[in-house]
């Protein structure tokens, strides 16, 4: 069965981003629907996948992190606004079959994701 998953690194820190509340939407064109709120456990990851079953299909998403709260909850000093605060991350799904793993790296200057197993 498919499923969308994901887990945060605070890449800075060198552990786990807890804590870290995700919003997730369903895009189609110009209009985007929310669909579910997340937020990662002790691990950086989400109790359960955030989507799966009839819940993720065929499509485009939008995996949007706050991880400008979670920075600020560590302390991490930064002039405001922070460099970064809200992070999206669009993404198409063309096998909602598959399970797709889409992880955040996080620090308080950058970030990268890639899509994992």
């Amino acid at each position: 069965m498919g499923r969308l998953t994901t887990h945060v690194l605070d890449t800075a820190q060198g552990r786990p981003g807890e804590g870290i509340r995700i919003d997730v939407y369903r895009l189609e064109g110009e209009s985007r629907s929310l669909l579910k709120t997340a937020t990662t456990n002790d691990d950086g990851r989400c109790d359960a996948p955030i989507l799966e079953g009839d819940d993720f299909s065929v499509g485009e998403y939008e995996l949007v992190f706050h991880a400008g709260d979670y920075l600020r909850r560590q302390g991490v000093s930064a002039s405001e606004p922070r460099f970064l605060d809200v992070i999206p991350l669009r993404f198409g799904v063309a096998d909602a079959s598959q399970h797709y793993h889409v992880p955040l790296l996080v620090s308080p200057y950058g970030y990268s994701t890639y899509r994992g197993s």
